[in-house]
């Protein structure tokens, strides 16, 4: 039977209370805080960020698809999926899909992995789901909608999570949607959403699904249920007959939000950070309908460990303000520079091809005869001088630490200053890039930093994608 190899997941590093969103608007005191994502992030670039922390240790040679669940992709006609496959260094005939168009995305590519691993067609699928959507300004929408991602690995060998049965209903409702020319999110009136949308439709495939699996909720040791916001979810998970005390989690609606289609996964992973071998867990995904899932747990669990997960992504963090969230999102008009705006140079489709290998997947090389390790790429070896001797090093996964920063404070950016840094891996190789997620006063010469896949800009209708520096998290 299929199951969970492996998790990951990957929570923003800046948060905003909800009481400040709130009293910028004259409301209630709202309580926890939502994750929003960098000026530089994107649905994308967290599905990578979630991605890494599921195959810190998995051999990816033996994924044979990757599967990308979102609302928000950044591009309407092109796939998203094929270039985070290209990043990890997926085998060329991994199987690439996108999931868009709902919050049950990321439970449908959770059951399309299911089934394609049942069916004998792939060993592994990566399935990843990120979304990062806006709510209208003032709205109880924009304090519950958080950005967020997580990934999961399919596959029948080493189980750590059992996948024991599913069931799916489908419901047509115009209860929260978003059209092909809507910037923000709209619902219908709140009680008929949550009512028909949700509550009732939740509790139909849950009762239906429990009793298929032959089972109650006492036999659950946690529920990972999707919900609109965590007072709906506790009522809802109340009258199913669940503990919302002890079998209901609230890190990832109080710490981060609801985050789309990535949410029932993100769930799941703070789920099983908190279960052991033998637990059950239900997990029910809702959207136009209901997905869920029985699981048990394995003795396989232990070795999750070195996960990131949510825990401690939920622990790295640093508070930003309302003002700065609206600047990053581009919804309040601020003061341009007085100077030329600068001019971004178009990016040539031709030659982001050529170099997909090398720039997307952070590729160096290393010298052969003596193992040297060097970025940018080289030919000829600095250390033993040894010519056309080189393999390829990807640095994907490599810390260094700074040895020279400056701050711009000239150049425009929707978070000034811009930090620039060169940075040198360890084991050698050097790369000056910008930084992100940092605090401009703390940076310091020596200070250690990671790699993170990061969006620069967009012009003329393409994305432009590369790495950035940032200090370690977690």
């Amino acid at each position: 039977m299929s199951g969970l190899v492996s998790y990951g997941a990957y929570i923003p590093f800046t948060r905003v209370a909800r009481s400040e969103i709130a009293a910028a608007w004259g409301g209630f005191k709202a309580p926890g805080e939502k994750a929003v994502a960098n000026y530089d992030e994107d649905s994308l670039t967290m599905a990578v960020a979630a991605a890494m922390d599921c195959v810190n240790d998995i051999d990816v040679e033996t994924i044979d698809g990757l599967y990308f669940a979102t609302t928000t992709a950044p591009y309407k006609e092109k796939q998203s999926a094929a270039t985070v496959a290209t990043i990890l260094g997926l085998p060329r005939t991994a199987t690439t899909m996108d999931f868009s168009g709902s919050l049950r995305g990321g439970m449908n590519a959770v059951k399309a992995a299911m089934d394609a691993v049942s069916a004998g067609s792939a060993r592994n699928i990566l399935v990843c789901a990120a979304d990062v959507r806006l709510g209208h300004p003032q709205g109880a929408m924009e304090l519950n909608i958080g950005d967020g991602a997580a990934a999961l690995l399919i596959g029948k060998d080493n189980v750590a999570v059992e996948i024991k049965g599913s069931i799916s209903i489908h419901n047509e409702c115009q209860d929260w949607w978003r059209s092909d020319q809507d910037k923000f999110l709209r619902s219908a009136e709140d009680r008929f959403a949550v009512q028909e949308g949700y509550t009732a439709v939740v509790a139909e495939a849950i009762k239906k699904g429990m009793t298929l699996f032959g089972t109650t909720p006492k036999d659950y040791a946690k529920a990972a249920i999707t919900a609109p916001n965590m007072r709906v979810l506790a009522r809802a998970a109340g009258k199913l007959g669940f503990d919302p005390k002890t079998q209901i989690l609230d890190n990832v609606m109080m710490g981060v939000g609801d985050t789309g289609s990535a949410l029932a996964l993100m769930s799941l992973v703070a789920a099983l950070e908190t279960t052991s071998a033998g637990d059950r867990i239900l997990l029910a995904g809702h959207g136009n309908g209901c997905d869920v899932i029985d699981l048990e747990v394995t003795d396989n669990i232990s070795g999750m460990s070195n996960k990131r997960g949510i825990r401690k992504h939920l622990e790295s963090k640093m508070m930003t303000t309302y003002n700065k969230y609206l600047r990053w999102r581009e919804l309040v008009d601020v003061q341009p520079p007085a100077r030329p705006p600068v001019q971004l140079r178009q990016p040539s489709p031709s030659a982001q091809w050529r170099e997909n290998q090398w720039e997307l997947r952070l590729t160096g090389t290393r010298c052969t005869a003596c193992g040297t390790a060097q970025y940018p790429p080289q030919r000829v070896c600095m250390k033993c001088k040894e010519k056309d001797q080189m393999e390829r090093y990807s640095y994907l996964d490599k810390q260094g630490k700074i040895t020279s920063f400056s701050h711009d404070h000239v150049m425009e950016t929707l978070d000034p200053p811009v930090t620039i840094t060169v940075t040198d891996f360890e084991g050698g190789g050097r790369i000056m890039c910008d930084m992100t997620d940092r605090v401009p006063e703390d940076v310091e010469v020596g200070m250690n930093v990671e790699m993170t896949f990061r969006k620069l800009y967009y012009v003329g209708g393409i994305y432009n994608y590369w790495w950035k520096a940032r200090p370690i998290r977690c």
